[in-house]
């Protein structure tokens, strides 16, 4: 049975690492808070407390490496905030971890902020020059992996993450003043992060990047009183007195290498 490592079982990781279970692997997967271990054992994923920071690892990380062949990286850089650390060194720290530990195919779960908001198109061909710190040490944290000898990476750059429990129209509904009313939109569903991350799995893809974003694109403006009024919820109210910027990512790299299709397209 061949056996995956979830670093970061939290959002994402948890049902990603259910789902695998299904598909016949063997799970583990680590969590930063001791009340979580129950919940994850619970599933029949093996349950690992690891924390990473500038000062380095605490946790059991060589037994959560061991024996797997595949590691997920999916944390969160955690820049804001007065007790903010360097993403970057927290990934380098991991790094002589992942070598010792034998594990040969790495993917990493990085954003598509990444890219400038430019007004463009972006493509996997786009020169990413991210505009803020977050994407900037995402963006490190990628070159870190990709460019270590010992193990393939694939990176996979998921834009806004959205699910059943999970929509920003709640933080938006009722505010004023929002700006960018015309910037388009690039959200991804929970079931399509989980599905493209199986199709790189399944597909033996490594050493690649991938930019993933449902192809369904409305400027926010439209989006969102949408979605407001479609949860009966008050309409954010936006500025138009600036320009609007933004960016419109392109997934079709992962649609024809992956042959991958979107399971929650327009419906987002």
């Amino acid at each position: 049975m061949q056996e995956i490592s979830i670093l970061g079982c939290g959002w994402l990781g948890l049902p990603l690492a259910k789902t695998l279970l299904t598909k016949g692997y063997s799970v583990k997967g680590s969590t930063t808070s001791e009340g979580k271990l129950t919940i994850i054992e619970s599933h029949g994923i093996r349950p690992f407390l690891i924390s990473l920071s500038q000062q380095g690892i605490q946790g059991e990380i060589e037994d959560f490496l061991n024996h797997s062949k595949i590691l997920i990286i999916d944390i969160p850089p955690k820049l804001r905030g007065a007790e903010k650390e360097s993403f970057v060194v927290k990934i380098q720290n991991l790094i002589p971890y992942i070598e010792s530990a034998n594990v040969s195919k790495v993917i990493f779960i990085s954003s598509t902020s990444v890219y400038a908001d430019d007004n463009t198109v972006v493509t996997e061909a786009t020169v990413a020059v991210p505009d803020t710190e977050s994407g900037a040490q995402l963006l490190q944290a990628e070159l870190s992996l990709r460019n270590n000898k010992h193990f393939v990476t694939t990176i996979i750059r998921f834009s806004g993450l959205i699910g059943d429990d999970r929509h920003p129209v709640h933080f938006l509904a009722g505010r004023a003043d929002i700006e960018n009313p015309n910037g388009p939109v690039n959200f991804i569903h929970q079931q399509d992060c989980i599905g493209i991350i199986l199709r790189i799995i399944e597909k033996d893809c490594w050493n690649q990047v991938f930019n993933a974003a449902t192809p369904y694109h409305p400027n926010r403006e439209a989006y969102y009183t949408q979605k407001a009024l479609a949860a009966q919820l008050i309409p954010p109210v936006f500025n138009h007195e600036k320009k609007s910027v933004g960016k419109t990512i392109a997934s079709t790299k992962l649609e024809h290498e992956l042959g991958y299709r979107f399971l929650v397209t327009n419906t987002i």
